[in-house]
């Protein structure tokens, strides 16, 4: 499935590195008796930006699930990428310079078949020229994805929802990087929450469900380490596979030995049927709590209301206040189509495609590589911060070899050396009686 929009700006030379700038420049000094040569100052971190006006035509392919395991959360990611696009025309336009920008959305199965989304993304540049992707969103998309398509072309990876740890220790050369913390974040996080909820860790026991994958097995061991260090025990942890007929044995196993709190980790389709299956043996949705995976609000529709309303939960969000988060959110609702409604990781990936933009602005160039170099200075701290209301300032500042500090939709991203995102917020949430996931809190990435 595919769906482009179109936009403008300008191309120019790529310096791949500082010390390659002034040993050029150095050369150009003995060829032709260029007058100077310019030493970069220090950024917080990535390259710095090139400037000039540069003519450039950029597509940016976003990798979203349309279908799979987190249907549930495309098509509002698919509208957050084609927002991100409509800001960057406006900006376009009133600066007036020579860009083209184009995102072609493309479905990567939600984690379904780890093969589909590799073909896709290759599809992506090879078939219709991204030189930068927003997506995957399942980390056991992300990590092949990376592996096979973009860290070989070197074109630059920015998930907007793949958390897994495993991803930061990937060799990639600076190409992968994500707009949502990871779960090195979120499993300290959700160990606080049912600390709080419970009154305390201290001789509580909380049963684990997860889903066998990067996401699942990788969170269930950063919340197990968290809860364990406040004073907590895990009696039962089943790791499931998400192709079974049936949960009724894995959910007895869940629900067994009477815990204080169960956790489970899981995206909807699968929980569709592991849902079910807990409410037959019994378990009870208000001592449950689930992660970013579960929070949608078809959840309940899907896997029915006895397994839904009541569940408590963690996940990325975007700051509930400030003017950023406002514009946002307006943005959001006025743009259409008007009846999908906001979903958690949208604005990661409205994110994710202005980090795109930034990057290729910055480098002067669509070029895969250049661009990846870029991606962690813009969005690092140390530079002038802008917003995407602020959109047009910030194409100018880059275009002057001026260091820039994006922040985003979601709340300030800090990237560090590995691509992950160290700023933000979580949100807590609870289902309410009609199953629908409200916000109940907000918890800072940096707490």
């Amino acid at each position: 499935m595919r769906d482009r929009s179109g936009i403008l700006f300008k191309e120019g030379i790529v310096l791949r590195a500082r010390w390659w700038a002034v040993f050029s420049c150095l050369l150009a000094v003995m060829a032709f008796g260029v007058s100077a040569c310019g030493d970069d100052e220090e950024s917080s971190g990535g390259s710095e930006p090139t400037g000039g006006e540069a003519k450039i035509d950029l597509v940016v392919g976003d990798s979203v699930p349309l279908s799979g395991d987190l249907a549930d959360f495309g098509p509002p990611g698919q509208k957050a990428a084609d927002l991100a696009v409509e800001e960057i025309q406006a900006a376009i336009d009133e600066v007036g310079v020579d860009h083209t920008v184009e995102v072609v959305h493309e479905d990567n199965g939600g984690g379904a078949d780890q093969q589909a989304a590799v073909q896709s993304a290759r599809k992506l540049i090879d078939s219709d020229g991204a030189s930068c992707l927003a997506g995957a969103w399942a980390s056991a998309d992300t990590i092949p994805i990376a592996e096979s398509v973009a860290i070989p072309e070197q074109v630059p990876l920015i998930s907007p929802a793949s958390t897994s740890d495993e991803i930061t220790g990937l060799e990639d050369d600076g190409v992968v990087s994500r707009t949502s913390p990871p779960d090195s974040f979120q499993g300290p996080t959700l160990a606080d929450f049912i600390d709080q909820e419970l009154n305390g860790a201290d001789g509580k026991t909380v049963n684990v469900g997860a889903r066998n994958d990067a996401y699942g097995t990788g969170l269930a061991e950063t919340f197990t380490a968290a809860w364990e260090e406040l004073g907590g025990t895990i009696g039962e942890e089943v790791i499931y596979d998400t192709k079974l007929p049936s949960y009724d044995t894995e959910a007895q196993q869940i629900t067994s030995g009477n815990p204080d709190a169960t956790v489970i980790i899981d995206f909807p389709e699968t929980y569709n049927k592991v849902g079910p299956a807990l409410a037959r043996a019994g378990f009870d949705p208000k001592t449950t709590f689930v992660t970013d995976g579960l929070i949608s609000g078809d959840l309940a529709e899907s896997a029915g209301e006895e397994a839904v309303v009541g569940l408590r939960g963690t996940a990325p969000g975007a700051p509930d206040k400030g003017e950023t988060a406002a514009a946002f959110d307006q943005a959001y609702k006025a743009a259409e189509p008007k009846d999908i409604d906001r979903m958690t990781f949208d604005a990661q990936n409205f994110d994710a495609v202005m980090l795109c933009y930034l990057g290729a602005v910055a480098a002067g160039s669509t070029d895969g590589a250049a661009i990846a170099e870029q991606i962690q200075g813009i969005s690092a701290e140390g530079g002038t911060k802008y917003n995407f209301e602020q959109l047009p300032q910030a194409i100018e500042a880059l275009q002057n070899g001026e260091d820039i500090d994006y922040e985003g939709a979601s709340g300030p991203i800090e990237l560090d050396e590995a691509g992950d995102a160290t700023a933000g917020v979580y949100d807590t949430y609870e289902f309410d009686e009609k199953g629908a996931p409200q916000t109940v809190g907000e918890v800072p990435v940096a707490e």
